[in-house]
């Protein structure tokens, strides 16, 4: 056999042999081509070996032979690289498939967008975010939801970012499908390729939660500060009204307070005329006083007005006018307080701000106390003021058929009725009252029935005169005068007639004062307005004075009883041995003492019938 033959038939069982165990290796079809093909030109080979004559015409054979086992080597290193491109693009397309997922399940909206902004692909989570589905989405513009929270000029410092090739991050308030307003935390980055953007890829997170929660936060903060702003004020409003010493300087320092506060921009106090209800400006701060007729006349244009509504309901009244009293005109927040104190009316507080939140944590409670404070202050003031002073303003009144318990009883049982004494301070409804021409009797039961007198007792009776101490509410005129700080002199009604005269500190209002009885008490006259040095009596005097009217044994046996501890309870010694000790009998002993103790309540008790 020619060699050439032999080689050429080597070769191809070669060829075969490697392309079957390629073949079982790789299970490729190729392979399996290639070994039925190797396989045919072998036995061709082997059955032209006994036609052939010489080697050279097998040549060509020999040749095609070693370029069939190169085709299947070639194949197999095609085949090798092929497998390792497969598993590549397996692994690429594996590990695409999972961003796909981790895109589609992650708990953000995912947006890719063309450079134009139309979106091209969302996530699922899109719909939890703006409320749309994915599918709705697509081919939109991310416009669709746009709240109208920002301005276009913060659209284009995003869209300049962006385009730039920087990431933008950020805050974005967005309107969701249903209408309401949402909070995103927003990443928006640009894909580039050579420097160009292709597309952006846009991260959203729902952020309305914290953001609410923030904004509430924020705003229990700002109401926080506000009310202990709001408390700072009121406290110090307190605290200048313990140290002011008149009225002046109570008005004065609660509209300084106010005014001075961060909250509030004018405060002023004022009072309304009792025959044409016009209201007068007192004390101011935050503005002058001559510029308080424009807002008066704004704050009262309506019927009733705020300052009505407030002193005859005896509540706080908020309302809200367009004023220019402050240094920005515009909408002006106010609230009128009344002054009123146990029925007296001292005018209003008005407080001012452009503040809308102002009034909002303070209750309206808060304001009413302040008025009744603010009042309470003032009528202690005015009490104070007419006790101490030592000039006061005499009035006197003629009664004739006013509507007040003793007046009532008067005309009622035909007497003759004169308050005596009145009980001072928070006792100021006790009076002790003589009633003449009248069975004790007859006085006893018209109390028990009549309205307004609480309680009744008769004392005693002496010379066709009887005592009675009487328990009366705030209907009565003692009372009425109490409240604005005046006192009675003297107070006496016969049938339906009578005579009344007052004093009240000549540095009170005296007009306030004889405005709140006309108003009160229909048929009661001023007649007449005296000034006067009233007496003032020093400790010392009155116990010179008192020493003077005793005699040495009352004023002996007093002093003994008192350091014998005869006045203690449980008494230290009785009257009997306090009588031993001064030589005399119990009797004597107690004749003196009596007459002292009656001299020393007189002198306490019998002089000006004065509320205080």
């Amino acid at each position: 056999m020619n060699w050439i033959i032999a080689l050429s038939i080597g070769l191809r069982l070669l060829g075969v042999g490697y392309s079957i165990l390629l073949l079982a290796s790789t299970r490729d079809r190729r392979f399996g081509f290639l070994t039925l093909l190797l396989t045919f030109m072998t036995l061709r080979q082997l059955l032209t070996v006994r036609t052939a004559t010489t080697g050279i015409e097998e040549l060509p054979g020999l040749l095609v032979s070693a370029l069939t086992l190169l085709t299947v080597y070639y194949l197999s290193e095609y085949v090798d690289e092929e497998d390792a491109v497969k598993t590549q693009l397996q692994t690429a397309n594996e590990r695409l498939r999972g961003y796909r997922k981790a895109i589609e399940h992650a708990g953000h909206a995912i947006f890719l967008t063309d450079p134009d902004g139309t979106i091209e692909y969302a996530n699922p989570a899109v719909e939890t975010v703006t409320g749309y589905e994915p599918d709705e989405v697509v081919g939109e513009n991310p416009r669709l939801w746009q709240s109208g929270k920002h301005d276009e000029e913060f659209y284009e410092e995003l869209w300049e970012r962006i385009a730039s090739g920087s990431v933008w991050e950020g805050e974005l308030t967005n309107r969701r499908k249903s209408g309401e307003l949402c909070w995103i935390d927003a990443t928006i980055a640009p894909i580039t390729e050579d420097g160009d953007v292709e597309r952006y890829v846009a991260i959203e997170r729902d952020v309305t939660e914290r953001k609410e929660r923030e904004l509430r936060i924020e705003d229990q903060n700002e109401r926080l500060a506000l009310l202990n702003n709001t408390n700072e004020v009121l406290r110090d409003v307190n605290r200048e009204l313990v140290a002011a010493s008149t009225r002046e300087e109570i008005e004065s320092e609660v509209c300084e307070q106010f005014a001075s506060s961060d909250l509030f921009d004018v405060a002023w106090t004022g009072g309304r005329g009792l025959v044409d209800g016009t209201v007068s400006p007192r004390s101011c701060a935050g503005t002058d006083i001559d510029s308080l007729d424009g807002h008066i006349e704004t704050l009262c244009a309506t019927d009733p007005t705020p300052i009505e509504a407030a002193l005859d309901d005896s509540r706080p009244v908020f309302t809200e006018i367009d004023d220019d009293l402050a240094e920005t005109p515009g909408e002006a927040h106010c609230v009128v307080v009344p002054l009123a104190y146990r029925g007296a009316e001292y005018g209003v507080l008005v407080v001012m701000t452009r503040n809308a939140d102002a009034f909002d944590l303070i209750e309206r409670d808060i304001f009413a106390e302040l008025g009744r404070t603010v009042a309470d202050a003032i009528s202690a003031v005015e009490s104070k003021q007419t006790l101490a002073a030592d000039s006061v303003t005499e009035l006197e009144f003629q009664l004739t058929g006013i509507d007040e318990p003793l007046a009532n009883m008067a005309a009622r049982l035909d007497c003759t009725v004169a308050v005596e004494h009145v009980g001072g301070g928070d006792s100021d409804r006790v009076q002790y009252v003589t009633v003449a021409d009248a069975e004790p009797e007859a006085v006893s039961e018209y109390a028990a029935e009549a309205d307004h007198v609480d309680a009744a007792q008769h004392v005693y009776t002496h010379e066709a005169r009887s005592l009675f101490r009487f328990s009366i509410d705030e209907r009565s005129i003692v009372a009425t005068l109490a409240q604005y700080g005046a006192g009675i002199e003297s107070l006496s009604v016969t049938g339906t007639s009578g005579t009344l005269v007052a004093h009240v500190a000549s540095s009170n209002d005296i007009r306030t004062v004889v405005d709140a009885l006309q108003t009160a008490y229909d048929g009661l006259t001023l007649v007449a307005q005296r000034e006067r040095e009233r007496d003032v009596q020093t400790e010392a005097g009155f116990r010179k004075q008192l020493s003077g009217a005793l005699t040495d044994r009352q004023r002996e046996a007093a002093r003994t009883a008192h350091f014998a501890g005869f006045f203690e309870w449980p008494r230290e010694h009785t009257g009997e041995e306090v009588a031993s000790m001064m030589d005399i009998s119990q009797t004597t002993f107690t004749q003196h003492l009596r007459a002292a103790e009656n001299k020393l309540f007189s002198a306490l008790f019998d002089d000006t019938v004065t509320v205080s």
